[in-house]
Order: C-alpha cells, then structure tokens, then sequence
C-alpha cells in the first residue's frame, strides 16, 4: 500500500510539472506575424514585380510570418496608401514615392524624374555608390510611422499612343496617363496629363478618354494588355528607368525578428534582379519581334529640345530644398561621369 501510494504522489507531481511544462512552451511560441502589403501594380504585372518574391518569402519563412499580397487600388487607391501605411490600415506598400504622396522633398525623384537615368542599372548604382541609400534614409527618418526599405531600378518611361507621335507637336493636347513629376515635366511640351485608377487605363484608351500612356516600356504594355488597346510605340523616352521602393508602418517592421528582416530584404533584393533582366530582354525582344505596336521616333535634334529642358526641370527641383538639391548633384556628377565613360555607359 505504502509503495502504492508512493506511486501515485510521485505521479501526480510528475504529471503537474508536464502540464506546467507545456503550458510554458505554448506560452513561449510566437505568434504568426501576418502583413498586409498593397503594391502600385495590377495583377498581371504583380505575376512579374512582386508575387514570385512574396510567394518565396512565405514559404521560407516557414509558418512564422505571412505577407498577403494585394494588388493596385484593391485595399486602398494608389495615393492614399502611404497615409493608410503610416496610420496601420495596411502594413507595407511597394511603389514609388511620388505615385504615393509619401510627405518628404525627395519624393518627386521617385518614379520617372525626367532623364536622371538612362539605363536601369543606372538606379542600384546611384543609390549603393553615389549616396542615395544614405539620404532615403535620412528623409523617411523624419516621417513618423513609415520605414522604407530600399530602392530597386524598374522599366523605362516610354509613350504608347493610339496616333503616332513623330514630332514634338504630336504631344500637343494628348491626354496622357503618367506619373505626378512626369506629368508635371510632360506640360511643357502640351501633354494633358491625366489621374485614373490603375485599372481603369485600357477602358480609357478604348474610349479615347485617353490619348495614351507613359507610365512604362514596351514590356509592361504587352503584359498588362495596353498594347491591344494602342498602336504606336515611342522609341524616345523621358527615363530609362524607374525608381521603385518597398516600405513598411514602423510599429508592424519593429515587431518582425531579425532573420525575418533579413529574409524579406533578400527576397526584395530577388525582386529587383528579377526586374532587372526581364525589362531589359523584355524592352529589347518586343521592340523587334513584338506584333501589336508599331514604333515611331522623333528627331534626335527635337528630342534635345526635351533633354536640354529637363536640365531646367532639375534645376528648379534643385531650389525646393537643400535635400533636393544635394540629389540634383549627384545626378549631374553621375551623369557626367558616365558620359565621359562612354559606350556602353551613354
């Protein structure tokens, strides 16, 4: 009986310390970390600049955090998405900085500042060898409520018109579908720059609520259907790339672990290179064999005309603050540079 009893007490403690035991580990469990992230994209271009790099961060990061991926204007319109960023609405944004208001100086060189780059490497190298990365980061850090997260180089800004543009007189009173500071430069030629929903874009061209677009290259507009919708493809543009960034609200980025914030920068680094090449072969291929968009150019002598004014542009921006205007001059210094470089730098 004795030794029964024994048993029994020795059980039963035994048992209450497994119990407490396991209550502690299941305490200890963190809890899935779930993200809301919206990008400037629509979902045939999102298949491209942004789903493979979600997809891949969901499945290594293994359970421990989900980043639910939507697409252009589906939470929130486009330029509302940093304020609804900063106030918790959503968690992270991919875009550039002028499509979505974000509240800094600099944010009139994110998309298509006109002609501060030529090539899309010209985007990683300004930001990683000539200071950008360095003042982002000091702009973004005087912003409550947002991180951003880095910069990566898209397409270029070409036009698609449904009437050929071979002159700059042809840009007179075409209502045009482009980006705040694009549309902004774009005036000065007679372009009527037009504000719509994202998805709204090819129903505007069919019912000639819009001229045309210059809002990307020729990739973009045969992947997103805008090549059914046009005819006539510019050779000419006014960048040879975009400067795209992720972001993310403060208060959600400083909940994530470390390892976690290293996967999600590895995976945005795999995003941009993925971009990289596919604009790149993509501008090249379809140029030559692509059968829905007939090219046209305007003269090299009239198209100066458009470069030697977009000097003036920058110099303008270079007066709106001492921020804007320390960018300013590492584009000319970069610009120079790569021009003394020559082919195939410029």
């Amino acid at each position: 009986m004795s030794t029964r009893r024994s048993f029994l007490t020795g059980a039963a403690v035994a048992t209450g310390t497994a119990a407490l035991g396991s209550a502690h580990i299941y305490a200890q469990e963190p809890k899935k970390i779930t993200w809301r992230l919206q990008t400037y994209a629509g979902p045939a271009l999102g298949e491209h600049v942004i789903k493979p790099s979600i997809d891949a961060f969901n499945q290594a990061a293994n359970g421990a955090m989900e980043i639910k991926l939507y697409y252009a204007d589906q939470l929130v319109p486009t330029g509302e998405l940093f304020r609804a960023m900063q106030r918790g609405t959503i968690d992270a944004v991919q875009s550039d900085d002028d499509s979505i208001a974000a509240p800094v100086d600099i944010s009139v060189f994110g998309g298509y500042f006109p002609f501060a780059t030529r090539h899309s490497l010209d985007v990683p190298a300004l930001f990683h060898q000539y200071g950008l990365n360095e003042i982002w980061a000091e702009a973004y850090g005087e912003v409550k409520g947002v991180t951003w997260l880095g910069s990566g180089a898209w397409d270029p800004c070409n036009f698609a018109t449904v009437e050929p543009i071979r002159s700059l007189d042809d840009l007179k009173g075409k209502r045009i579908f482009t980006f705040p500071t694009a549309g902004k430069f774009l005036t000065r030629f007679g372009v009527i720059p037009v504000t719509l929903p994202w998805e709204d874009v090819e129903v505007a061209l069919q019912t000639r609520e819009l001229d045309g677009i210059a809002w990307s290259g020729i990739t973009e507009d045969y992947t997103v259907g805008w090549a059914n919708v046009t005819k006539y493809f510019l050779t000419n543009n006014i960048s040879g790339a975009w400067i795209g960034s992720y972001f993310a609200n403060s208060d959600k980025w400083n909940e994530v672990p470390e390892h976690l914030k290293t996967l999600f920068k590895l995976c945005m680094d795999s995003s941009h290179y993925y971009r990289q090449h596919w604009y790149w072969g993509g501008e090249a291929k379809l140029r030559v064999e692509g059968s829905k968009l007939e090219l046209t150019s305007i003269p090299a002598e009239q198209w100066q005309t458009v470069e030697n004014e977009a000097q003036k542009f920058w110099d303008e921006i270079a007066k709106t603050s001492p921020r804007c205007a320390r960018v300013v001059e590492i584009f000319k210094q970069y610009n120079a540079l790569m021009a003394k470089a020559g082919a195939p730098y410029r």
